[in-house]
């Protein structure tokens, strides 16, 4: 297990892992996707990233993911360490890792590849077809054992529920496990048990690990029971806070016409 325990934030930064996003801009064909966004994400926080359809919340996450130019500094600094821009020299093997859970995939129901087969695909691009070797598969399920899923190790991909699906895609994104974590709307199809069960594990995982956890959700209800930080975005940040003062601020209510938080219903 890597070990990057830190004192918590009394002394800001000083004494903390941090990815920070100075004046990040992106352009897509002509078109201002994020305009100066800036704000710090700090190891063994979990943050949410809200805002309406269209605010680039996916595209801030691919430019972390560095698949997308973008203008302005996106850096990481280990504990008590120099900062390490994620644009620089990325063979130099300095930059950190980040594991990313996209939006939950369809697989067909009667696909006969299975949680074995397609972790096994993915980390040791081992053909499908062929058997998988022992080593491969005790690989896997201790993969899985993280997110505590290793009776799913031989069910079939397309007969997993969301929450499931879940499972096994973050048990994926912790192999190696990474720096930060982003998560692309992790709570989308998962049912009520699923998603209190994900959010516990997400929890156990930013302790274990102290990792930066970064996920988008539209489920604005549970945001308290989770998050230690809210980014409201529409393009560039409108609100960064704790939960409950994002959700009863303004900029919540002239972005989706909600009222919650304090006074809320």
């Amino acid at each position: 297990m890597r070990k990057i325990k830190h004192g918590k934030l009394a002394a800001g930064c000083a004494d903390s892992c941090c990815l920070k996003l100075e004046g990040l801009s992106v352009q897509l064909q002509g078109d201002s996707i994020l305009e100066d966004v800036s704000f710090h994400l700090h190891c063994g926080e979990i943050v949410a990233l809200i805002g309406p359809n269209g605010a680039g919340k996916s595209t801030l996450f691919r430019s972390i993911l560095g698949q997308l130019s973008y203008k302005g500094s996106i850096t990481f600094s280990p504990a008590r360490g120099p900062a390490i821009r994620l644009d620089d020299n990325p063979a130099s093997g300095l930059r950190p890792l980040v594991g990313y859970v996209p939006q939950a995939p369809h697989f067909d129901r009667g696909d006969p590849v299975s949680v074995l087969d397609f972790f096994t695909a993915a980390t040791a691009k081992w053909p499908v077809w062929l058997p998988v070797p022992k080593k491969y598969r005790d690989r896997a399920a201790a993969c899985l054992a993280r997110v505590h899923g290793e009776e799913l190790l031989d069910r079939p991909m397309g007969g997993l529920s969301g929450g499931q699906l879940q499972r096994v895609l973050l048990a994926l994104a912790l192999e190696p496990v990474p720096h930060i974590l982003i998560l692309d709307e992790p709570l989308s199809g998962v049912d009520i048990e699923g998603e209190h069960q994900l959010l516990e594990m997400l929890d156990e995982l930013r302790t274990q690990y102290d990792l930066s956890i970064f996920l988008s959700t539209h489920d604005f209800a549970t945001l308290g029971q989770f998050a230690d930080k809210v980014i409201l975005l529409n393009r560039r940040v409108l609100k960064s806070g704790p939960p409950e003062e994002v959700l009863s601020s303004p900029e919540f209510y002239e972005t989706f016409h909600l009222r919650m938080g304090r006074g809320g219903v």
